[in-house]
């Protein structure tokens, strides 16, 4: 707990003691009772008068503290000791629970923190020296240990498996080779290994995440600000109102005067807007942690404010929709003979280009021929295998055949097998959806949300992503200026837009939307500029942000709808009498209490829904193909 949680807790403590200490003296009859009421309201209630006179002198401006403060006076001077102290401990009791939500929401965060190491192994000669990682620099070696937290962002030199549910909160551990990138604040799992450091420790991924975090938890959202932009006016408003009652209620009404001051004391209390001023910020602080425990990060509660209200949320293709690789769709042999898969895998295998490792990928199963294999400027792969020439390679202009111009109309790109010049066997291969994409983009439709892709790819590879995921709308050969101009159009018509992106391209248009939207294992660019960061390239996370967000603007209306409903019902009891100070501050500060942890219950995960089922197929027919 931090220390002001502490200071909150032992204020809280003390006024209770004192609280039940005087009660046991007023039943004794003692006369001394009243001394320890005013301890107990003195001990309860001095931090929040002292912020409240604080910020009226230096800010003009007026909060619920100063009500608080008002009401527990006012009780003492027509004699109900008891009724201050008790208003003051239940006053304090709140704040104390508000900042336990507030610590609560943030412990993730924090636990974040403790994970990442403050020392490395850095690899000197034979030694392993252990060093502060601020003082490791790029090009440095590092040694992880077996179930030891990687310090610093790097490149692995040796392979290993990885928990990276501290940045991404997927709890499946991941096989890293080498080569791969590898972030601190992951656990090491498999063997030890040596890293490559390529950042330091201020600009590594881990980094990055604890500012936005940091960053969002103190930027409160549009609800809270509007709230606390009206606390000052509708606490003017209770000022001027107490004195008009008591004044009224005892010229106009008849009331004595010891009761209009007493009806003026209970309206002080029950009309302050505790819980109007706490239905917002414990919520949106619960749904932003809520998000970082499945590896979403948000930049500010504003975002997800938005995000519940989307109209319409556009798709960068490659590496979004789809999984940035190609994949084969489609084979036709012209023969039968059984050496023309052999000789796709062994013509290709020594090859690094995407198409090339997919192709061996398609045929792995394949026994694999001993070739001398020449590559073709402008066409490719020659070879002779028993005195007959192949060629692999894209088609040249007099190889024609219906598949090739039908298979370049879906956008897949065309590899021809060709023996002595003869067509032998076509192999097509297109960058499929990613799994479960069909079924965001199903959602979001349900949702009555508009889905759009933006690409810089042909016309005819985006018109078969979209129509293999279902997208309302796709627009295709877009430049980075093409999609900013069409994110601007969609927000004329829409008045919440989102862009989802993963490269440098997609930035202007990222930062340009209602909600830029970033896949974090996308660019640096992406991630900086946009308002939300996916740190899993998993679209499944972006339907759980929607729902989040949706609970989240739901659980806040509740809490302004709960905490207005007191509020008029406790100003109406009390102008008709039957309302005690006792009863108003356990109505008014009980609601309190119920809003925030209404509030809290954001920290609960949401249930995956079960289109999102890991163990169901998938819906693309041609994933058969490649996994």
């Amino acid at each position: 707990m931090s220390s002001k949680g502490r200071n909150a807790l032992f204020s809280t403590l003390f006024c209770l003691l004192f609280l039940i200490v005087g009660k046991v003296l007023m039943m004794l009859s003692q006369p001394i009772y009243p001394l320890f009421f005013i301890l107990a309201i003195i001990s309860g209630g001095w931090k929040q008068t002292f912020e409240g006179v604080s910020e009226l002198l230096n800010e003009r401006t007026l909060n619920v503290d100063l009500l608080m403060a008002l009401a527990a006076i006012g009780a003492c001077l027509i004699g109900n000791w008891f009724e201050g102290a008790m208003l003051t401990f239940i006053f304090c009791l709140s704040g104390t629970l508000e900042e336990y939500a507030t610590n609560k929401s943030k412990k993730e965060i924090t636990a974040l923190m403790n994970v990442t190491p403050n020392e490395a192994l850095k690899i000197c000669g034979t030694e392993h020296i252990a060093t502060p990682v601020e003082k490791i620099n790029v090009g440095d070696l590092v040694f992880v240990p077996k179930g030891q937290a990687i310090p610093i962002d790097g490149r692995m030199l040796n392979a290993s498996l990885i928990d990276e549910s501290a940045i991404s909160g997927e709890s499946v551990p991941v096989e890293k080779k080498i080569n791969d990138e590898a972030f601190s604040g992951t656990i090491n799992l498999g063997h030890a290994f040596t890293l490559e450091v390529t950042k330091t420790s201020d600009n590594t991924l881990f980094a990055q995440i604890l500012r936005l975090v940091d960053h969002a938890q103190n930027e409160q959202s549009a609800t809270a600000t509007f709230i606390e932009k009206i606390e000052n006016i509708y606490v003017k408003i209770i000022l001027c109102a107490v004195p008009l009652m008591i004044l009224l209620t005892h010229f106009l009404l008849g009331w004595s005067f010891t009761e209009s001051f007493y009806r003026g004391m209970v309206l002080l209390v029950v009309a302050s807007p505790c819980a109007l001023v706490a239905s917002a910020t414990p919520a949106t602080l619960a749904a932003i942690s809520n998000g970082a425990k499945k590896g979403l990060l948000f930049k500010s509660g504003k975002t997800l404010e938005k995000l519940a209200d989307l109209h319409v949320i556009s798709f960068d293709k490659t590496g979004t929709l789809t999984q940035g690789d190609p994949h084969v769709t489609d084979y036709k042999s012209f023969s039968d003979n059984p050496v023309i898969p052999q000789l796709f895998l062994s013509m290709e295998k020594h090859s690094t280009h995407p198409l090339a490792v997919a192709i061996t990928t398609f045929f792995s199963d394949e026994d694999s021929l001993q070739l001398k294999v020449e590559e073709k400027a402008g066409f490719g792969l020659e070879t002779n295998y028993l005195n007959q020439t192949w060629r692999l390679g894209k088609p040249l202009e007099n190889q024609t055949h219906p598949l090739i111009e039908q298979w370049h109309k879906e956008g897949k790109t065309v590899v021809v097998l060709s023996q002595n010049n003869q067509l032998a066997a076509l192999i097509a291969l297109i960058d499929l959806p990613k799994p479960h994409t069909k079924e965001v983009i199903d959602y979001f439709q349900e949702q009555g949300i508009q889905t759009i892709m933006l690409t810089g790819d042909n016309f005819g590879a985006a018109n078969y992503v979209a129509q293999q995921v279902g997208l309302s709308n796709f627009y295709s050969g877009c430049l980075p200026a093409d999609k900013t101009k069409l994110v601007k159009e969609q927000q004329q018509d829409a008045t919440i837009n989102a862009m989802v992106g993963d490269g440098i391209n997609d930035a202007p248009a990222l930062a340009t939307a209602s909600i830029g939207i970033a896949m974090g294992e996308g660019t640096d660019v992406a991630m900086e500029v946009a308002d939300m960061v996916l740190m899993k390239n998993d679209l499944t996370k972006l339907t759980y942000s929607h729902r989040l967000a949706k609970k989240m603007k739901r659980v806040i209306r509740q809490n302004i709808v709960f905490s207005l409903s007191v509020i008029i019902l406790l100003i109406a009891s009390n102008f008709l009498q039957f309302l005690t100070l006792p009863l108003g501050v356990i109505g008014h500060e009980g609601s309190t209490i119920l809003v925030i942890l209404n509030g809290l219950r954001l920290l609960l995960p949401l249930k995956e829904l079960d289109r999102f089922n890991k163990s169901s197929c998938v819906t693309c027919p041609l994933y058969k193909a490649t996994l």
